[in-house]
């Protein structure tokens, strides 16, 4: 599979993957995937349309038996969905993802030497500068690979990659990132720099989420139509799509079903916050909202989008919650 390289800098590359179905069905791999949430059950969708072997592992064992339709096998264990050339993982904070690698019967324990653990998750960036020293020890090969994009965006291989690690290993990775979505991003060889470009992302949706939240409920109290002043905003100044996606859910008060959690939501802000402390920057923005999430989170909000900061807002401003 051929793609295009953008880009001058040194040792970062953008591959924009080659829509060609035949290819990708040739080149396919055998693959575990542990973490069948919303994102890990899009994951394994996309890439077992694109022809990939992919054996499921989830805790709850209904949601990967809910994939044997599409073609997957479903393992009964960690150390079952580890016996392909890569397992791949989807699990929602360091505490998750460090049980599943090492407690017992865990990747580490089970991978083949010349094995690749493909983390997709957001975590700490030490926790994947950890977790890249104590595979290598084992003989294995440690790929950071968050992605950005909604569940709808995995189901649909839509998903934007951005990918660290050995250059060899994230080169084999290429036809499971291609599945998973048009855009690569190879940032570097230290795992740790994808987990960055990822925090830093989330951190930009997360004052993209309190400004909107601000500036509608601003309208909303004066009197101007919050619907109207997105559909004007989004159509002039401000069209990139993360504006009008949660900008709608914002305005129309549809939180539920959650997309990405907030309690997910203040589990990034707080790693954003580690990570910058741990190299010497100052985040304020990133403080006030760790504050404006766990204000959310203690008025109940636990089971919602993060979008629900838009309530937060207009609750604050003296205003009744939109009726969805």
């Amino acid at each position: 599979m051929e793609g295009r390289r953008d880009g001058p800098a040194k040792g970062i590359a953008l591959w924009v993957a080659a829509a060609d179905p035949s290819v990708r069905e040739e080149s396919g791999m055998e693959v575990g995937l542990i973490g069948l949430g919303k994102m890990g059950t899009g994951i394994a969708k996309s890439l077992l349309r694109a022809g990939h072997r992919v054996t499921v592992f989830n805790r709850t064992r209904a949601r990967a038996e809910a994939l044997r339709a599409d073609g997957a096998t479903v393992a009964g264990s960690v150390a079952e969905a580890c016996r392909g050339e890569a397992v791949l993982t989807m699990v929602a904070d360091d505490a998750a993802l460090e049980g599943v690698v090492t407690g017992e019967g865990g990747i580490l324990a089970s991978l083949r030497r010349g094995g690749i653990h493909v983390s997709l998750s957001t975590i700490s960036t030490a926790l994947s500068d950890r977790l890249a020293e104590e595979h290598s020890k084992a003989g294995q090969e440690f790929v950071a690979a968050p992605v950005f994009g909604r569940p709808e965006a995995a189901e649909a291989a839509k998903l934007a990659v951005v990918a660290a690690g050995p250059p060899t290993s994230v080169q084999r990775c290429k036809p499971l990132f291609e599945a998973m979505g048009p855009k690569l991003f190879v940032v570097g060889e230290r795992s740790s720099m994808a987990n960055v470009v990822k925090l830093s992302g989330n951190f930009l949706i997360a004052t993209v989420l309190e400004s909107l939240a601000e500036a509608l409920t601003f309208a909303r109290k004066s009197g101007v139509d919050p619907g109207l002043l997105l559909e004007f905003l989004t159509t002039t100044m401000f069209t990139a799509p993360v504006y009008k996606t949660y900008g709608e859910l914002i305005v129309q008060g549809k939180h539920e079903p959650a997309g990405f959690a907030l309690p997910l939501g203040l589990k990034d802000v707080r790693l954003v916050l580690q990570a910058a402390e741990a190299a010497s920057v100052p985040m304020p923005i990133a403080s006030v909202l760790r504050d404006r999430f766990v204000t959310a989170m203690a008025r109940g909000n636990q089971d919602k989008d993060w979008s629900v900061i838009g309530r937060v807002a207009a609750e604050d401003a003296g205003l009744p919650p939109v009726k969805n």
